[in-house]
């Protein structure tokens, strides 16, 4: 083979690499312009999302920019203070969600044999439940809250990541660092905290991103469904308003429905790229 031919398979790998990062800048650039839009809600909200100010069903105008709802709140204003709540779900039902799939593919990863083999099973049946009815029926359970809907969707959506970081611990356990501290009578708890942990954080890190994408998605239908926290202001939260107030049968669907819609699938894809980017890093062959 010559050397041109050897150079195809790098060539295109390096391309690969190449439109993954820019994916990936394309990802960063949308997340942190939501990051900034809901730190600085209350400086970039020309009303109080909670407040009246203005005549109902109200078309977009100087005054407001996306109109108003039905009794005269400001939409843009709500669109601004529910990237707040949407992101902050998101990303801490993300890190509940890699807490528990951390821990679970480290110890599975680990101890292979009758710790792992018990753990995977329970991963296993966590896989092949029917997602979104016990998604539904865990969040009707525990009730209409903040903490309750970040923990159900944590719960949820552990398995994944607990998956993908056991098949790199099992890779990590037979390599030479982890073998010698093991002859020299070093603890588990050492080697695990030493040689492995630090050696998954880069996998750990895309799988996380990669949650909070779907964290945001879950939050929305959960909010949209009425079983989201009824007191705070989030997209998904505007989508029930605007569906049970009667928003499809008016125009003010353009400005009630479509901003929303847009800003979760704008926060999906966001965290999407960044996560493909990062993967496409760890390991080109995906």
């Amino acid at each position: 083979m010559s050397a041109a031919e050897q150079s195809i398979p790098t060539t295109r790998r390096r391309r690969r690499v190449s439109v993954a990062d820019r994916l990936g800048l394309t990802g960063l650039i949308i997340v942190v312009l939501l990051v900034v839009m809901a730190v600085f809600a209350p400086w970039i909200a020309p009303y109080d999302p909670t407040e009246r100010v203005g005549t109902p069903f109200q078309p977009p105008s100087a005054a407001h920019w996306l109109g108003t709802n039905d009794v005269g709140q400001d939409l843009f204003s709500e669109l601004v203070f529910g990237s707040r709540v949407s992101l902050t779900v998101g990303v801490v039902a993300a890190l509940v969600a890699l807490l528990i799939g951390t821990s679970v593919g480290v110890l599975a990863g680990y101890y292979p044999k009758r710790l792992g083999a018990i753990l995977m099973r329970t991963v296993d049946v966590v896989l092949i439940l029917p997602f979104l009815p016990l998604l539904i029926v865990l969040a009707a359970y525990l009730g209409r809250s903040l903490i309750n809907t970040i923990v159900v969707i944590g719960v949820l959506i552990w398995a994944g990541p607990a998956r993908i970081i056991r098949s790199q611990v099992l890779s990590l356990r037979s390599r030479e660092y982890v073998l010698a501290s093991q002859t020299m009578g070093a603890p588990d708890r050492w080697a695990i905290m030493r040689h492995v942990l630090p050696r998954t954080a880069l996998l750990a890190t895309g799988t996380f991103v990669r949650a909070v994408s779907g964290a945001i998605l879950l939050e929305a239908a959960l909010s949209f469904l009425g079983l989201g926290d009824p007191i705070q202001k989030s997209w998904g939260s505007i989508l029930f308003w605007a569906q049970s107030r009667g928003a499809f049968l008016t125009p003010a669907w353009k400005w009630w429905v479509l901003p929303p819609g847009i800003m979760i699938l704008l926060a999906s894809l966001g965290f999407a790229l960044i996560a493909f980017a990062m993967e496409e890093r760890i390991n080109p062959r995906l």
